[in-house]
Order: C-alpha cells, then sequence, then structure tokens
C-alpha cells in the first residue's frame, strides 16, 4: 500500500487548530441571531446578497468540487471544465433571473413547499422523501473525504475522523443554524482558494509552467492531447462519436443534469432564500457564478498536474487505461488520492497546513449545507406537515436540532457507501440523474404550463426517478450495456427527465387541473410581472441588477469554452 500521510509539522497543525477555534466561534456567535423557526431555517431573510452569493457558491464546494474534479481532471483532463462551463454556469444564471423570483415571492420556506403549493401533497412528499435521502447520501460523501484527510494527517482509524467530523458540524449547525452554516461557508470560501491556489502555482513550476504541463500530458500516451481540450470530451461521456459526445454534454450534462442540481436543489436555493430581498435573492446564484466560473483552474489543473507529477498516480491511470484491473488496484492508489498526492509531493510546511484545512473547510462546507437543508425539510415538509401542525415555534426548532443530530449520525454510515467508489464522481452523478433531473422536468413544466395537473406532478416525479434507477441497475448490476466515463450518468439523466416530460403530459390528459386563481406566483402566465422584481430594482446600478450580471456571466462563460475549446 502506498504511504500517502502528509509530513505535517507543528506550524500545519496550528493553522489547522486555528481554523477550527474560527469554525466554532463562528457558531457561536451566530446562536445570538437565532430566536425563532425563520431565523434558524433561514437566517430570518435578512442576509446580503454577497454573503449570500459567497455561501451559494461555497456549500458547493465540497466533495463534489474538490476531490471528485480533481479526480476527474486526474482521469480526462479539461474535458472537466464543462461540469462548470457548461453543466452549472448557464443554470445558476437562468435560476438567478427566472426561478428565484418564484421561490422567493411566494414566501415558501423550501423547494419542496413549493412543489406542495403547485402540486399538492402528493408530489409534495415525494419530493420532500427523495431529497432528505440524497441529502443523507451526498453528506456521507463530505464526511467520508474529510474522514481520509484526518487519516492521513494524523495516521487516526477513519472511524475515528468520521465522528469528530460529524461532531463539528453537528455543533455549530445546532447552535447556530443557517446563519452558522452561511457565516463558515463565507470563511470557507477564502480558505479554500487560499489553499488551492499555491497548490497550483508551485505544481505549474514544478512542470514548467502551462507549456509544461502541455507537453507532458500530451505525450503521456493514454488520452494523450484529447486530454488539453474541452471539447468533444468523448472519454468523459463515454460517446465514441464526437457528435453523440457533444449532444450527451450539452444534453445530459449541460441541460437535464445541470439545470436539475441548480434550479431545484434546495441545498443551494436556500441559501438564496436567506436573502433581504427579491434582487438579493436573485443575485446570489449570479454573483456565484463569476467565481465558479474560475474555480477549475485551482480544482481541475491540480489533478492534471497530479497525474504527471505523481509516480503511483501515473502508473495508476496507465494501468487503468489499459485495463489491468488488478494491477491498478495493486499501486494502492485512485484517482480520488490525486490532490492529497500532490500536497504531499509538493508543497512545503505551513502552506501544507492552508491546504489541508482548505480541504477540511470544503468538505464541512459542503457537509453542513447538506444537513442544514435536511432538517429544514424534516422540520417544515416532513413533521410540520405531516406529522404535527401548529405547535410553538421553539418545538419545531428542537424538531430541527435533532434532525440535525440524526443526520450527522446516518451520514457516517453513508460515508461508508461513498468509499467504495474510486471516483466519486461516478457515484453523484448517478444520484443527481436519480433525483435531480426528474425534480427538473416537474418544475418547468410546471412553472409554464398551467394545465399540469397536482397528480401529473407526483406521477412524473416517480415515473422519472424509477426510470433513471432502472437504467443505471440494468448497466451496473446485469451489464445488459456498457457506457464508461460519465456517460451512464447522462443517460440516466436525459431518460428520467424525458420519461417525466411524458407520464406528466399523459396523465394531465386524464386529470383536473388547479383552478387559475390558486396559480398566481406558481406559474408564470398567471403572475403579475411587478410580483417578480422589486419596486426600486430599476435604479440600482448595473452591477447590482440581475439581468444585466448574468448577461456579462452568459458572455465571459462562452469565452472560456471558446478559448480552451
Amino acid at each position: 500500500m502506498v504511504d500517502i500521510r502528509l509530513d505535517a509539522q507543528w506550524i500545519d497543525y496550528a493553522i489547522i487548530a486555528l481554523y477550527f477555534v474560527f469554525v466554532l466561534g463562528v457558531g457561536w456567535y451566530a446562536k445570538r441571531g437565532v430566536s425563532t423557526s425563520i431565523e434558524f431555517f433561514l437566517s430570518g431573510r435578512s442576509l446580503p446578497a454577497w454573503v449570500t452569493g459567497l455561501a451559494f457558491i461555497s456549500a458547493n464546494l465540497g466533495a463534489v468540487e474538490i476531490m471528485g474534479m480533481s479526480a476527474t481532471g486526474a482521469q480526462y483532463g479539461m474535458p472537466t471544465m464543462h461540469y462548470f462551463w457548461v453543466g452549472a454556469i448557464p443554470a445558476m444564471l437562468f435560476l438567478g433571473v427566472v426561478m428565484m423570483p418564484f421561490y422567493y415571492g411566494s414566501k415558501v420556506r423550501s423547494v419542496p413547499e413549493f412543489m406542495r403549493m403547485r402540486f399538492g401533497t402528493g408530489a409534495h412528499l415525494v419530493n420532500s422523501i427523495s431529497f432528505a435521502v440524497a441529502q443523507l447520501l451526498i453528506a456521507g460523501v463530505n464526511l467520508s473525504l474529510l474522514a481520509i484527510i484526518v487519516n492521513r494527517l494524523l495516521g487516526w482509524p477513519m472511524w475515528v475522523g468520521l465522528v469528530l467530523a460529524a461532531a463539528f458540524v453537528l455543533f455549530y449547525i445546532t447552535v447556530g443554524g443557517l446563519s452558522a452554516a452561511i457565516y463558515n461557508e463565507v470563511l470557507q470560501f477564502f480558505v479554500i482558494v487560499a489553499a488551492l491556489l499555491p497548490l497550483t502555482l508551485i505544481g505549474l513550476h514544478r512542470v514548467g509552467g502551462w507549456s509544461g504541463l502541455k507537453e507532458r500530458v500530451a505525450d503521456d500516451g493514454m488520452l494523450g492531447d484529447e486530454q488539453l481540450h474541452s471539447w468533444p470530451g468523448q472519454a468523459l461521456s463515454g460517446f465514441d462519436s464526437p457528435i453523440l459526445s457533444v449532444v450527451g454534454i450539452v444534453f445530459g450534462l449541460g441541460f437535464v443534469l445541470s439545470f436539475g442540481y441548480w434550479t431545484t436543489n434546495f441545498v443551494e436555493v436556500q441559501r438564496a432564500m436567506a436573502s433581504k430581498s427579491i434582487t438579493a435573492a436573485r443575485m446570489t446564484p449570479i454573483i456565484g457564478a463569476f467565481p465558479k466560473m474560475f474555480i477549475p483552474f485551482i480544482v481541475i489543473i491540480p489533478g492534471m498536474l497530479a497525474a504527471v507529477l505523481v509516480g503511483e498516480l501515473t502508473e495508476f491511470k496507465e494501468l487503468d487505461f489499459a485495463g489491468d484491473a488488478a494491477g491498478a488496484t495493486a499501486t494502492g492508489v485512485t484517482y480520488n488520492d490525486a490532490l492529497l498526492l500532490l500536497m504531499r509531493d509538493v508543497l512545503p510546511n505551513g502552506l501544507l497546513g492552508v491546504a489541508i484545512a482548505g480541504l477540511l473547510a470544503a468538505f464541512m462546507a459542503g457537509m453542513a449545507a447538506n444537513i442544514s437543508a435536511f432538517n429544514t425539510v424534516v422540520t417544515y415538509d416532513l413533521y410540520e406537515q405531516y406529522v404535527k401542525k401548529g405547535a410553538s415555534d421553539s418545538h419545531y426548532i428542537t424538531v430541527g436540532r435533532i434532525a440535525t443530530a440524526a443526520a450527522c449520525v446516518i451520514a457516517i454510515f453513508t460515508a461508508l457507501i461513498a468509499g467504495s467508489f474510486s471516483n466519486l464522481m461516478d457515484y453523484l452523478q448517478a444520484l443527481f440523474g436519480f433525483f435531480n433531473a426528474p425534480l427538473f422536468a416537474t418544475f418547468i413544466l410546471g412553472m409554464f404550463w398551467k394545465r399540469m395537473s397536482a397528480t401529473a406532478g407526483w406521477a412524473g416525479l416517480v415515473a422519472g426517478t424509477l426510470s433513471a434507477v432502472g437504467l443505471w441497475a440494468a448497466s451496473t448490476f446485469f451489464g445488459v450495456f456498457e457506457l464508461p466515463g460519465q456517460g451512464l450518468a447522462f443517460v440516466c439523466a436525459a431518460t428520467a427527465f424525458v420519461v417525466d416530460i411524458v407520464v406528466s403530459i399523459v396523465v394531465t390528459q386524464f386529470t383536473a387541473p388547479k383552478p387559475a386563481h390558486e396559480l398566481k406566483g406558481l406559474v408564470y402566465s398567471e403572475t403579475p410581472k411587478a410580483d417578480l422584481v422589486d419596486a426600486d430594482e430599476k435604479t440600482l446600478p448595473f452591477w447590482r441588477r440581475p439581468v444585466p450580471m448574468a448577461g456579462i456571466g452568459l458572455v465571459l462563460v462562452v469565452i472560456l469554452n471558446i478559448v480552451f475549446a
């Protein structure tokens, strides 16, 4: 087994300890602002756009972003950029411009609650339960990786790291609620950048700069030059045909998976709901889109650097592409180790401590985001709606804290599931295909088609989810067909989306729609435009208005796609 133990010294431990002192301090400080359930679950809808915008992007900087994307970067190279420039930015801008006015304006406390108002209790219950399950599974991913860092750093057994990490998150969310999570996410954003930027720069220096990296990658004898171009990305998509690869990436990732995740995932939307106005809520994902564009350069590039600088990972990659699974396993590393291996080999002490703190920050931000969204949905959408209505505010806060504790304990066990995947992106994209893709289909159809019925809402969700799970099982367990790379996740997501739309349209033809007067604030055609914007928005400078800033963001992401094509 390869030793990936990080050679941390006292200065590194001091930096890490200082970070944890700040985390616990922020949680304790946020406790002062928690006296009602809205303050505990939604920060009293009082936060400025720049705070919620940074929290929005930091909540996503968990295992998916840091370890998952660096692992995929080590495996496939530049095509991994699609997860950001195709699979995130357009959907984030769409959320800010089109969908946030409905979420915020309807004064719902969660995305499933919006589903209840639009489609009734059937779709609401399906969405609430599937969302809660998904958050426990994804929290386990962040927790698993956090425990790996502690294991590499201190040599402690994995279970000790799992318990300690869960305890830290449990403390600051239980004490300070969503405000503690959000303010810690803002802190964590800057810690993450401070950790990954030096790692990228030092790694590039070691390999001879950008030109040196390109030369080493092009000569690696595996994917070669294909790793230096984002399009058509056949290795990533799993399609041999360049045309099918582009279609799969644009439709499967860029439309279904991306819009499904960013526009309906309450983990992200909750941050925008905590804003102080509709304009601030709309600006939240748009502000987040700008740093999101450039995060690939400090996440994916280190993965590519690790694949050419770290001997063990280079050997693993060669054996993996040669189809020698036994030989690849014998190396003792996987793609998920890319970032740790690069840190081990290139960072001096001091910077190593910052990097470790940055990874811990990323995983805690991701897990805290999952847990804070989970406790809100369990309390408002399941407990209050179906178990005990009309209880006191303090009672619901207590329930939320119990849900937080339960989620942290359950996440310890779901972390064991995550640990069985050599590339966590495969696992996570499968989860998003199961839960987010059909939800987006239901949302987008229901928001723009007033005729869609309540029965169609839950029937489409169930059919879409089952079709994705069935397709994934047919490939994974029964070998009916095989798609390498992320192709299976793209196909499952696209299938779930199409099945949901078809079933919803068919069921609507045989069931009654809701009366039009009940759809105000829920359906575009029935909502006055004045209800979707703040009265003073036109008086604001352009950098504080959603539409101009979204336009600038869209132009920038198109330029990035062209430059790195």
